[in-house]
């Protein structure tokens, strides 16, 4: 199908990303069949112990680059993103109601909404206020800053496939954080195709790598 080619999907796919770079595992495959007509679509590798570890020590790395980083900054790579998702919007939102099972304009719309957000985050990267308060002592001010929180784990559910992942991931990012992602293993071609999309944005911007990564496997993940 058309879609997948232009999504950068294979027959199958590698399912351990730190942003740019495909770590590969020894994990069980994933097979993805459509409920649109119970054919098979792809297969995704899951992640192992070792691919895991390594990729908490990456996304570690970038959380103290990331955070550095100036909020606006952020926010711009977030806008680019936005775009990458409306020029991806079809062959994405296809491929959202063919894996998943929803209704083509669902799909359509659920792209929409990571679109949505990603405009709402840009604002918000300029808007991370903080208070400023007097103090007792003569000749100074106290004010209030919020830090990062470092690695933000997302889990999303099938029947939201990459939705739920970007209204979390966006705010996270504006904020300084990194994110790691495991989708659900009912649409597990969703998160690789996001993740294509959303590395030609990192690299580029030269983003560190690690600040969005992508891992898949089931619950014991």
């Amino acid at each position: 199908m058309e879609f997948l080619q232009q999504l950068g999907l294979q027959q199958h796919n590698q399912g351990v990303s730190s942003g740019t770079i495909w770590i590969n595992s020894n994990g069980s495959n994933i097979d993805s069949f459509s409920p649109v007509d119970g054919k098979k679509i792809g297969s995704v590798t899951s992640v192992d112990k070792n691919s895991y570890d390594s990729l908490i020590q990456t996304s570690l790395g970038a959380a103290k680059l990331w955070r550095n980083w100036p909020a606006p900054k952020r926010g711009e790579i977030v806008r680019q993103i936005g775009d990458a998702l409306r020029a991806n919007k079809e062959p994405l939102g296809k491929l959202v109601s063919y894996e998943m099972g929803k209704s083509l304009q669902e799909g359509y719309g659920e792209v929409q909404e990571m679109i949505d957000i990603c405009d709402f985050a840009v604002g918000l990267s300029r808007q991370l206020y903080g208070l400023t308060m007097h103090s007792e002592r003569p000749q100074h001010r106290m004010y209030e800053q919020w830090h990062p929180l470092g690695i933000v784990g997302i889990i999303s559910a099938f029947n939201f496939p990459v939705a739920v992942f970007s209204w979390n991931a966006a705010l996270a990012w504006i904020c300084g954080n990194t994110t790691i992602w495991k989708p659900s293993e009912k649409a597990p071609l969703c998160g690789v195709a996001v993740q294509h999309i959303i590395a030609k944005v990192f690299e580029a911007n030269n983003v560190p790598e690690g600040v969005n990564c992508l891992i898949q496997g089931g619950r014991e993940v």
